[in-house]
């Protein structure tokens, strides 16, 4: 996501970036951004995933507040863009398309006979030395290996990158037309907004009811106004294991290999450790992950089943399939280190100038230890302040808020006990972020 913001910094005329992501990303998306001192004009948060076409709509919408002439670039926060220039040199020769009511899609000359990707067949070869778009003959899903093979020596097929580029007035008029439902409740989901500190907060009832539609199916294989606009190769949508491995540095056998990981004699894998040693051997076309929840081995190939395996775990309401060891908050984060019958062990991080909210809890004590930085405890209107090694005990039903007055992030063990452990076990009393 910071490479995606940093790539359009480099773009004439282009602004600050408005962000659409799914609410529970929201504190992410915003450090991600802090770090690299990017303000987003605006951070729109769905209620919900329903693809890219209700997506793509908010952020028109919100741009349309401001001028509906406005063009809209529309890029996907998991692409690798290798070479940028051309990247900035194709966009802003688009914008004569887009200033004349077209919906421009940028269409990747392909280097290989690719499976993952969906094609667009335009009437003649790209040059890329010759800026201009063509129209859209039909688009192409998936298609098997020999067909895709069949693409590459055509010349004609484009890999559809989902990076678009149009004035929002003829987006917004494309919509209304084509998908009029998507357009009513996104719009009255929009119009019943709420600002959240850095955030806006889109309402949920309307945003619920209507289908999930891409932009491809709600416009793009019905308007008359579609145009394709070559981009070089050195294009990749990092959507699966394969493609991320394809894209990575390898050894000598063409392993990617990160982390604490020992192999031997493997070839053409992914290996990447986040916390344990992973030890290797005799393996091939393999990739295997570990995190702080999951180890996930599969045959690299069959990536794109992912999606598959993950919905079948949410079916089976197994906890790992959508949540996560490590949580964002606006003030940092916790990570989840143990837990057991009654008690359980975080490692919370907050940033500096940052504080929890003033808040006590019905089923728990907690008792916390200073590992990093300097803490400042308000506990039943008591100032306290701890260094690295020294620690307090927060009993049950006492009010207290956590800060860190330092310039350094503070970090702390948090061990909790008690009948109930689940987060909404907290009663706040004070929230700087407005959180109820």
């Amino acid at each position: 996501m910071q490479e995606t913001i940093k790539r359009v910094e480099k773009v004439k005329n282009a602004t600050a970036p408005i962000i659409v992501c799914n609410q529970e990303h929201r504190f992410l998306v915003a450090e991600q951004c802090k770090q690299i001192n990017v303000k987003p004009i605006d951070i729109i948060l769905e209620p919900i995933s329903k693809n890219t076409a209700p997506a793509i709509l908010l952020a028109a919408l919100r741009v349309s507040e401001e001028d509906d002439l406005n063009n809209l670039l529309v890029l996907s926060s998991d692409h690798i863009l290798k070479n940028e220039e051309q990247f900035c040199k194709a966009v802003e020769s688009s914008i004569k398309y887009s200033n004349e009511g077209k919906i421009v899609l940028f269409g990747v000359i392909p280097n290989r006979a690719e499976t993952g990707y969906g094609y667009i067949k335009v009437d003649k070869k790209p040059n890329l030395e010759n800026f201009a778009a063509q129209n859209i003959n039909n688009f192409v899903e998936k298609p098997n290996s020999n067909v895709a093979k069949k693409f590459l020596r055509d010349g004609r097929y484009l890999w559809n990158s989902g990076i678009f580029i149009f004035n929002v007035s003829t987006f917004i008029q494309e919509i209304k037309k084509y998908s009029k439902e998507t357009y009513e409740k996104v719009k009255k989901s929009y119009d019943n907004k709420i600002k959240d500190l850095d955030f806006i907060r889109i309402e949920e009832n309307y945003f619920r009811d209507f289908e999930s539609i891409s932009i491809d199916n709600a416009i793009m294989e019905k308007t008359q106004l579609g145009v394709v606009f070559p981009l070089a190769d050195g294009w990749s949508d990092i959507g699966n294991w394969l493609s991320l491995w394809e894209n990575s540095e390898k050894d000598n056998e063409k392993n990617s290999l990160l982390g604490k990981v020992y192999s031997k004699e493997n070839k053409n894998c992914y290996i990447r450790s986040e916390n344990r040693m992973i030890v290797a051997f005799g393996l091939e076309n393999i990739v295997v992950v570990e995190t702080d929840d999951v180890v996930l081995v599969g045959d690299i190939n069959k990536s794109q089943e992912i999606k598959e395996i993950v919905n079948d775990l949410k079916l089976r309401k197994i906890r790992e399939s959508d949540s996560y060891l490590q949580v964002f908050r606006p003030w940092g984060n916790y990570k989840t280190m143990l837990e057991g019958y009654r008690w359980l062990v975080k490692l919370i991080t907050v940033q500096p100038g940052a504080s929890l909210s003033l808040q006590m809890h019905h089923h728990r004590a907690e008792h916390w230890i200073v590992v990093k930085g300097t803490a400042e405890i308000e506990l039943e209107g008591v100032k306290t302040f701890l260094g690295e090694n020294q620690s307090i005990h927060i009993p049950l039903g006492r009010k207290h808020r956590l800060s860190n007055p330092g310039k350094l992030s503070l970090e702390l063990i948090e061990v909790q006990s008690g009948a109930y452990l689940d987060e909404d076990d907290i009663v706040r009393f004070n929230d700087k972020y407005n959180r109820s």
